[in-house]
Order: structure tokens, then C-alpha cells, then sequence
């Protein structure tokens, strides 16, 4: 098997090994907690992506862990990103909104090339984020990214409770 396949295939087992943990463990219900769906535009590559993402916790006060996956289209690439993501609340004097701050691992699979000449590359990643977000769901973030991820990401989301 080739290196790049053996990677790939470690990428999406640690990924879905995490998403399924997070899924199955038990937590308690607070306003934050849900699933939801995010797009926005990414810069290297020149991207719009859109995806979903799910919202647990809290893994210890104001920790929460939100995996999320984005797909992105554009400048003759395809980027599917497996982010494992947590986030820390900093709630705000003026409600409903709240600032969050974070980052984590993440799995990038690009797709480049037509049939017959598709080339895919798949390789690790880190963000750092910042986000704003309503307590009734609405969000906006940023993300940095460093080693294979999109070096820049501004995205709009909305998270159902």
C-alpha cells in the first residue's frame, strides 16, 4: 500500500473514531449543544465550502467539542476537511451573543484533475479559530489554518438547538 493511501486511511479511522466517541458518550443538555450546517470562502486554496457540524459538551466548563466536516469547491480543486475541533466560550455582557475561541486536528483529502487523470492527496492539518456566535444558533467564525489546511477560512453557520 502506498504511503499517502496508509495515511489517508489513518486521517479518516482517527476521525470517525473521535466523531463516534463524541457521539456516544454521554453529556448534559445545555443551550450550546446541537448539529448544524456552515459555508463560507477559503483562500489556498481559493475555495467556497459548505458542510455540517456537531456541537458536544461541555467537556469541562466552557469546553465544548464540535467536529465538523467541510467540503470545498473551486480553482479546480476539491477539499473534503474532517475537523476535530473544540471551542471555549467566553460568554458576553451583552447578550445573546457570546465570543469562542479554539482549534484542533484535521484530515484533508484533495481531489484535483478529471477522469482518467485524478490526482488525490491527502494530508494532516491544525486550525485555530475565533467565532461569534447567537444563543438562538446563528455563528460567524475565522479560521487560521496551518500544514495542509486552508491558510484562511471565513465561514457563517447556524447550529439547531
Amino acid at each position: 500500500m502506498k504511503p499517502g493511501k496508509k495515511r489517508l486511511r489513518g486521517c479518516l479511522s482517527l476521525s470517525v473514531t473521535v466523531v463516534l466517541i463524541a457521539v456516544f458518550c454521554p453529556s448534559p443538555a445545555h443551550a450550546q449543544q446541537g448539529f448544524g450546517v456552515r459555508g463560507g470562502v477559503s483562500a489556498e486554496p481559493e475555495q467556497f465550502y459548505f458542510g455540517g457540524h456537531g456541537t458536544f459538551g461541555p467537556v469541562v466548563e466552557k469546553l465544548w467539542f464540535r467536529p465538523n466536516l467541510e467540503v470545498g469547491v473551486g480553482n479546480g480543486v476539491t477539499l473534503v476537511a474532517l475537523n476535530a475541533e473544540f471551542t471555549y466560550w467566553v460568554p458576553l455582557r451583552k447578550r445573546p451573543w457570546n465570543v469562542y475561541l479554539g482549534g484542533g486536528p484535521a484530515a484533508n483529502i484533495f481531489t484535483s484533475g478529471g477522469p482518467g487523470n485524478r490526482n488525490t492527496h491527502a494530508g494532516p492539518g491544525f486550525n485555530f479559530l475565533v467565532g461569534l456566535a447567537q444563543s438562538k444558533g446563528l455563528f460567524t467564525e475565522i479560521k487560521i489554518g496551518a500544514i495542509d489546511s486552508p491558510s484562511f477560512k471565513f465561514g457563517i453557520g447556524y447550529t439547531f438547538r
